[in-house]
């Protein structure tokens, strides 16, 4: 594969030249031009292969984000309350304004959300990677689609080009007929 030819291919599909052209539009003519698919299936039954950090992370924000948390959660903060004013009022171990529970409720977000932040970090790279590919396979449809409107399109000339030779050809014929029959 010439540099020529990706240049003359750049220029008839993009209309820029191949310098001009971006890393994921290079990619594309490149597979053009050698005939090769840019779709990938998606790998059936792959392992995962996230380390024990990230299964973790991932974890966290599933059940972090959850109404299965908030409803727990909530019930926690309902009997963490309820015990220390209702059935504690002697002796509670976290009197109102209740310091100990906001302690733990300030090291639960410290903890919480860094862990849900490394989750979604890695969910939004996949998410660009899966972007770029889409992009990447879009753009190598409608470039395929503009070549066969292009095809179609020479077709359609040539065609009409050999139905007006045809045409031309009939009509000196039919004047020689009425030229030979004039008197």
């Amino acid at each position: 594969m010439s540099h020529h030819e990706l240049t003359a291919l750049s220029n008839r599909l993009l209309g820029k030249a191949w310098e001009q052209a971006s890393a994921a539009e290079r990619a594309v003519l490149t597979r053009i031009h050698r005939r090769e698919h840019i779709s990938i299936a998606p790998a059936p039954g792959s392992g995962d292969d996230r380390t024990f950090g990230e299964r973790v992370a991932d974890g966290v924000a599933h059940f972090g984000g959850s109404w299965t948390f908030i409803g727990i959660f909530m019930l926690f903060l309902g009997l963490w309350v309820a015990t220390n004013v209702w059935l504690l009022r002697a002796h509670p171990f976290d009197p109102y304004p209740f310091i100990f529970l906001n302690l733990l409720l300030s090291m639960l977000a410290a903890l919480q959300a860094p862990v849900i932040m490394m989750s979604q970090n890695r969910h939004a790279e996949r998410d660009r990677a899966a972007a770029e590919h889409d992009y990447q396979v879009n753009l190598k449809a409608e470039l395929e689609i503009m070549a066969l409107h292009d095809k179609l399109d020479q077709l359609r000339v040539e065609q009409l080009e050999k139905i007006l030779a045809a045409q031309s050809e009939q009509i000196a014929l039919l004047q020689r007929l009425l030229e030979a029959r004039q008197p």
